[in-house]
């Protein structure tokens, strides 16, 4: 593995976190505005939807939470790119059913006023790319700076190498400087 894909792992990792937690931080304050978000999809049950705009909010949280802390990381991982697909489906859904709504993704959602324009487009290419941020945190875990490698918690890994080439900045293992012996070598 390239030695650059641990601290891509940890990028990628902080910025899935700062959107989730950014989002679920603009909605958590307001669950009515979150369930009327989620409602104006038209694909969800009404007790569904209010449940789901309930929880959002708080998954959307925990989940951002255990991506900066490195914690539970190909778990957290996977559901965020589970929402963001969850999300870029409904998106699209509501765009090839002619609906007019804002997505609701930072908060507010509902109909959009007449004469606004729904900025589908953007919205699930933003969502799309953030799934396959999540989707490379979840195959490639835990990266740099991560509870899991620090608690021993990364798979396949020793706690001791993850401790000194991940969490405390050092290099991997095979930048220690020890050349492989090469064949006929005495």
């Amino acid at each position: 593995m390239h030695p650059a894909v641990p601290w891509v792992t940890t990028v990628a990792r902080l910025v899935v976190a700062g959107v989730l937690i950014t989002a679920g931080w603009l909605k958590i304050g307001t669950p009515a505005l979150s369930v009327q978000a989620v409602e104006a999809y038209e694909l969800l049950p009404e007790s569904v939807a209010s449940a789901v705009g309930h929880g959002l909010p708080i998954i959307e949280i925990v989940v951002g939470v255990l991506l900066v802390a490195g914690l539970l990381t190909r778990v957290a991982g996977v559901v965020s790119a589970l929402l963001m697909l969850a999300f870029v489906v409904g998106i699209a859904s509501a765009w090839a059913r002619g609906l007019r709504i804002d997505c609701g993704c930072f908060g507010g959602g509902g109909k959009l006023a007449a004469g606004a324009d729904p900025g589908y487009l953007w919205e699930i290419l933003r969502d799309a790319g953030l799934f396959l941020l999540g989707a490379w945190v979840a195959w490639f875990a835990p990266g740099r700076l991560a509870l899991d490698a620090a608690l021993g918690l990364a798979p396949g890994r020793d706690r001791d190498d993850d401790l000194d080439a991940g969490w405390a900045g050092g290099r991997d293992d095979d930048e220690q400087g020890e050349e492989p012996a090469m064949k006929g070598d005495h």
